[in-house]
C-alpha cells in the first residue's frame, strides 16, 4: 500500500537560524535548505530533521502543504516530485509542477468573492497604524493572478507587537458580521484568510486523485501550527514536531 505524507514546510521540516535552538551553538550541524529571493540563506535543517527526511524517502512520497507561494516553494531545495499544495491550499501543483487549473478556478471564484472584505480589513489595519504609529502594514498575498489572504508582520520582528492589532482591530472586525474569515497568528506572522481557503480542501482533492490512481493508500499529515490541524485531521495519521505551536496546544489539552 502506497504511503503519502502531506507536510507543512516552515517550522516543520526546517526553520530559520534563530529557531534552531541549541544547534545555534554548533552551526556546522545545520544545513541550509531554503533561500530568500536574493539568494541568502533563509532556513536550515537540523540533524534530526535530516534523519527524518531520509526516513521519508524510504518508501513514502512527500507532498509539501504550505502557505508559501510558487516562487517561495521553488526556493526550497528538497526533493519534491509529486503533488504540492501552496498558498494555504489555494493552489494545487501537479507532479511536474503544472498548476491544477480546474481546482484553481474553483478557488479563484471564492477568493474574488472574499476580496472586498480583505480590502476593507486592510484599510482598517493601515488606519490603525496611522492612528497609533505602528509601522506594520497589511499586505495582500497574490499568486498566479489570484488574491488569497492578508498578512501583517512586525517590521522589527517583535511578534508580541502583533497582539494589540489582532485583539483590537482584526478580531472585532471578524466578529462584526465578517464570519467568513479566520485569523491565524504564529510567531511574527498575522494572517487573515477567507474560510474558503483551507489546506484541508486541497489535501482532500489530492487524496481522491491518489486513490483513483493507486487504490487504497495511507496518508500522514505533519504540521507545526493551529492552521495545519484541519488538513492533518483529514489524514489517516498526524505527526506534530516537538516545541511547535500545535504541540503546545496538544499538551495543554491533556
Amino acid at each position: 500500500m502506497k504511503k503519502f505524507l502531506f507536510a507543512d514546510l516552515d517550522d516543520t521540516l526546517f526553520q530559520t537560524f534563530g529557531k534552531c535552538g541549541t544547534h545555534r551553538d554548533a552551526p556546522d550541524a545545520l544545513q541550509p535548505v531554503a533561500y530568500y529571493k536574493d539568494g541568502s540563506i533563509c532556513s536550515y535543517t537540523t540533524p534530526a530533521q535530516r534523519s527524518f527526511l531520509a526516513l521519508l524517502q524510504d518508501g513514502m512520497t512527500m507532498i509539501p502543504t504550505t502557505a508559501r507561494d510558487l516562487d517561495g516553494l521553488r526556493r526550497v531545495h528538497l526533493p519534491f516530485d509529486s503533488y504540492a499544495v501552496i498558498n494555504y491550499g489555494g493552489v494545487v501543483l501537479e507532479p511536474g509542477g503544472a498548476v491544477d487549473r480546474p481546482f484553481l478556478e474553483g478557488v479563484r471564484t471564492a477568493m474574488h468573492t472574499a476580496l472586498p472584505g480583505l480590502l476593507e480589513l486592510a484599510a482598517h489595519i493601515d488606519a490603525h497604524g496611522a492612528r497609533t504609529g505602528y509601522a506594520g502594514r497589511a499586505r495582500m498575498i497574490e499568486d498566479i493572478g489570484t488574491p488569497f489572504f492578508l498578512v501583517v508582520k512586525d517590521p522589527d520582528k517583535l511578534s508580541e507587537r502583533l497582539a494589540p492589532l489582532e485583539e483590537h482591530v482584526v478580531r472585532p472586525w471578524i466578529a462584526d458580521g465578517n464570519r467568513d474569515y479566520v485569523v491565524h497568528r504564529n510567531g511574527n506572522n498575522l494572517a487573515i484568510l477567507p474560510k474558503a481557503l483551507d489546506k484541508a480542501h486541497a489535501v482532500a482533492h489530492i487524496t481522491a486523485r491518489l486513490k483513483a490512481e493507486h487504490g487504497e493508500i495511507v496518508t500522514f499529515g505533519m504540521g507545526d501550527s493551529r492552521s495545519d490541524a484541519r488538513f492533518m485531521a483529514a489524514c489517516d495519521y498526524a505527526i506534530i514536531p516537538r516545541g511547535t505551536q500545535l504541540a503546545g496546544v496538544t499538551v495543554g489539552a491533556l
